[in-house]
């Protein structure tokens, strides 16, 4: 292991603080993905589309 000096506990709180920003960071990101698409669908569900999946002629 090595010496962290007197500094160790701020570091490895830090260390922690981060970890645990970009865990929930990943997870809010998980968790809005998927309401997103529940979103989509229930567009798709109504017959919505997008423009960009209607075939047509290039504007």
């Amino acid at each position: 292991m090595m010496d962290l000096g007197p500094h160790a506990a701020f570091i490895w709180m830090s260390y922690g603080v981060v970890i645990g920003g970009l865990a929930a960071l990943v997870l809010w990101l998980i968790h809005d993905g998927r309401k997103q698409q529940a979103v989509l669908d229930d567009f798709e569900a109504r017959g919505i589309t997008r423009r960009s999946a209607q075939s047509g002629g290039t504007e």
